[in-house]
């Protein structure tokens, strides 16, 4: 099931081959998401996360996702299916909890760098992935970049 759900969260995010991504572009997707929640509140950043029509907040395999502190998905901009589903025994292909050490990160320094390993929809192969975490009030707002 774990298979299942890593496979439906990234399946929908392919871009082009050339497309690289650098860390100032999570980040800056990061800081947008941070903004609208203290402008507009939860309810609306999480409308516009998962909605796939806001190019604020989705541009190519560049997309945020955000879930509570117990880890269930609040809004992810890759499967709006997903939203209500716990993520907090996850684990990746190395056997990391990939949200409980997101949501260690949001408690402890309150943002950073986390690299893992997940599905890239344009390879169908695991590869490596790294995501800034930020705490966001009693979530956690993520953007990843795939590793080159």
């Amino acid at each position: 099931m774990l298979v299942a759900i890593l496979t439906a969260l990234c399946a929908p995010m392919a871009a082009s081959a050339a497309e690289t991504r650098v860390p100032a572009e999570a980040v800056a997707m990061v800081k947008r998401v941070l903004e609208k929640f203290q402008t507009d509140g939860p309810e609306a950043t999480f409308k516009a996360v998962t909605d796939k029509s806001s190019p604020e907040f989705h541009d190519g395999d560049l997309y945020p996702f955000v879930f509570d502190l117990n880890g269930v998905i609040v809004a992810t901009g890759a499967r709006a299916n997903m939203v209500g589903m716990s993520l907090f025994s996850l684990k990746d292909q190395d056997g990391r909890y990939l949200v409980r050490e997101m949501i260690a990160v949001a408690q402890g320094p309150g943002s950073g760098w986390l690299e893992y390993k997940w599905p890239n929809p344009q390879t169908n192969k695991i590869e490596a992935k790294r995501s800034y975490i930020e705490r966001m009030g009693d979530y956690v707002v993520g953007v990843g970049i795939w590793k080159h």
